[in-house]
């Protein structure tokens, strides 16, 4: 059984059906439509903020012109995938899955829930379970309090519940916020807006990036079209890697280098220092991607600014700061983040135990200890999202064929005795931003040696995912 049909649930769908023919499998999905995250969020300009050649699926060439890709092009492709392979006839639509239970006697997941337009109970009975449900609330974003909002006389929107009848041209607003999707919404609302303020606490890590890659283009005019898509997913995570790597062991040459090109961008008299240059570490939180530059164009002909300071409260006409300034607003965007959950926010029940995932040890990013015959599509933090669920659908894929080859009917993640020493560190380590800070708690904890890690590393990934035997001595068959 695989739960969600966004992006990891496609793909979970394509490698099931290549790598375990002999399987059948169903998806099921709360929402009406495929394409999880890419249909759910509808507020202006929403976008990738990584290239399509790696948050493409590895087997599905991308060939668009533009590899920043918006939402709707995204959706298409996703479209494209599932028509393609024939993925549709395994998804059940309005399919809310409210808990899990396993059974050891029967080597059983028990599934319950209901349909949604119904109110109908339903349950389904799997062996093997596969969570591509992602790691954020579809319920609400996260909204933390302000005072006096209440007073506030004009619209208060989130843009995870982006109203359809929103109009804001001709309109002040301020986004409140100054991660991806506020760096985001700023210049798309700028574009007919009477004026967008980007009001943030702290700033943010931001580059800019053409979101044409012509050396992909060039390729596809020459090459077989899986060919090039293979060389450019290679270039570019190639690229990823050693960019992300250049952070962790010279963080000043690289602060040096994006501090450099924001002051082309935005001149020698604009204050980079103020709003632009973050306490932190380059990905020690996730860079912002500034296509075209379209939010420093927006900044230099005025229709958007920066303001980099705390509210204290909102007012009947706009926000007041705690430096005195006042910022008048017709419309108020909170894009204030996401809240993550871990696994759908559905409760799982191992054997008549409820299971606190706070408390289990992560297998490879993937799995429980304890916990048998799960797994669940994470991507990553430091790069493209489906790099990692593509690594992640085809190890199921080859733990399922493993049972299958040795009559086994049950996998559990299972610690050594020579486990029980392992310091414990944080399941995302050296990323600090405050989503992930906020449920830290709620998600398994990481070792200090294989498999117990959540390595965030490509190719540390792919040699443990691909090449590395199933029965480990950890995962124990039964």
């Amino acid at each position: 059984m695989v739960v969600g049909a966004g992006i990891s649930g496609i793909g979970a769908a394509y490698f099931l059906q290549r790598d375990c023919p002999h399987r059948t499998f169903a998806i099921l999905e709360a929402r009406n439509d495929i394409g999880g995250t890419w249909d759910l969020f509808r507020y202006p300009g929403v976008r990738s903020d990584s290239d399509m050649h790696t948050l493409g699926y590895s087997f599905k060439p991308w060939t668009h012109e533009k590899s920043i890709a918006d939402a709707g092009s995204i959706m298409e492709y996703l479209r494209d995938t599932v028509a393609q392979y024939d993925i549709a006839r395994h998804i059940r639509f309005g399919t809310s899955i409210a808990s899990a239970e396993w059974s050891s006697t029967t080597s059983m997941w028990t599934v319950r829930g209901v349909r949604i337009d119904t109110g109908e109970s339903i349950a389904y009975t799997c062996n093997f379970l596969f969570m591509c449900s992602g790691y954020y609330s579809y319920k609400q974003g996260h909204q933390p309090a302000f005072a006096g909002q209440e007073k506030f006389a004009g619209r208060i929107v989130h843009p995870q519940k982006w109203p359809e009848d929103l109009d804001y041209a001709g309109k002040r607003v301020v986004v409140v916020g100054s991660g991806a999707t506020a760096v985001t919404l700023v210049p798309a609302m700028a574009r007919t807006a009477a004026h967008v303020t980007m009001l943030q606490r702290s700033p943010t890590w931001v580059v800019s990036s053409p979101d044409i890659d012509k050396w992909a283009n060039r390729l596809r005019r020459f090459l077989p079209s899986m060919l090039a898509y293979r060389t450019t997913r290679l270039k570019n995570i190639t690229m990823q890697q050693q960019v992300y790597k250049q952070t962790r062991v010279r963080p000043e040459k690289v602060k040096e280098y994006i501090l450099g090109k924001l002051r082309q961008e935005l001149g020698p008299d604009y204050d980079i220092e103020k709003h632009f240059t973050p306490t932190y570490n380059p990905w020690d939180q996730r860079l912002c991607l500034v296509p075209n530059s379209d939010l420093f164009t927006a900044i230099r002909n005025g229709s958007a600014s920066v303001e980099t300071d705390t509210i204290e409260s909102f007012t009947e006409t706009g926000i007041q700061l705690t430096s005195g300034q006042h910022l008048e607003a017709d419309i108020i965007v909170t894009a204030t983040g996401l809240e993550l959950v871990t696994l759908g926010e559905m409760e799982f029940v191992v054997d008549g135990s409820p299971v606190d995932f706070g408390k289990t040890w992560t297998y490879k990013g993937m799995a429980y200890s304890g916990v048998p015959n799960l797994a669940s599509s994470f991507g990553y933090v430091n790069a493209s999202w489906t790099l990692r669920s593509d690594l992640t659908g085809q190890y199921v894929c080859r733990l399922m064929n493993h049972m299958s080859r040795t009559a086994t009917t049950k996998c559990t993640p299972t610690l050594r005795t020579s486990d029980a020493d392992m310091p414990e560190r944080p399941w995302i380590d050296q990323f600090s931003p405050n989503y992930m800070k906020r449920v830290m708690d709620r998600f398994p904890r990481q070792g200090d040696r294989e498999p117990w890690v959540n390595p965030q590393d490509y190719k540390k990934d792919k040699k443990m995912f691909l090449k590395e035997p199933v029965n480990d001595g950890v995962m124990i068959f039964e």
